[in-house]
């Protein structure tokens, strides 16, 4: 069974994003292992200066990087990363698991995004549109992403 670490800066906070997330969370336990880690955000002031929020990126990165797991395929999501469809998606997990790797890290940053060290050390950088989504969005996005590609990958109807 595939394992899958989403690895996020900030918790949800709203109600519909919670309940959305569990729901597919829910669904995916019957194809993954999913483990959400929710990473504290650097706190900023109102108006961050390019320096502050240098550092502050640099911090995050270090803690992210500490919850990587060794062997595992990292992806970052990052507004400079590659559209993929669903399967592609689909494709890069089968993929993985003919190579060996059962473990796939998703990385989503908070709202300044990801440290460039974070984005080094990827083995790949997604992008989950060409517009901007709040980062608590995105990971619902993500999840229903994933979801979609494990079905694909069962050869069971979902994916339209």
């Amino acid at each position: 069974m595939l394992n899958i670490t989403i690895i996020c800066i900030g918790r949800l906070k709203d109600a519909f994003f919670e309940s959305a997330s569990k729901e597919y969370l829910k669904r995916l336990g019957a194809y993954a292992k999913v483990h959400i880690v929710e990473l504290k955000a650097v706190d900023l002031p109102q108006e961050p200066s390019a320096a502050e929020i240098a550092a502050a990126l640099e911090k995050e990165g270090a803690e992210i990087l500490k919850k990587i797991p060794s062997g595992a395929r990292v992806i970052a999501l990052c507004v400079e990363g590659k559209l993929w469809s669903s399967e592609e998606l689909a494709a890069d997990f089968t993929a993985a698991a003919n190579g060996g790797t059962s473990h796939i890290v998703f990385v989503i940053g908070g709202s300044y995004g990801l440290s460039e060290a974070v984005k080094r050390a990827a083995h790949a950088r997604l992008s989950m549109s060409r517009m901007t989504f709040p980062h608590r969005l995105a990971r619902v996005m993500l999840l229903e992403q994933i979801y979609r590609a494990c079905k694909i990958n069962a050869g069971e109807k979902y994916h339209k």
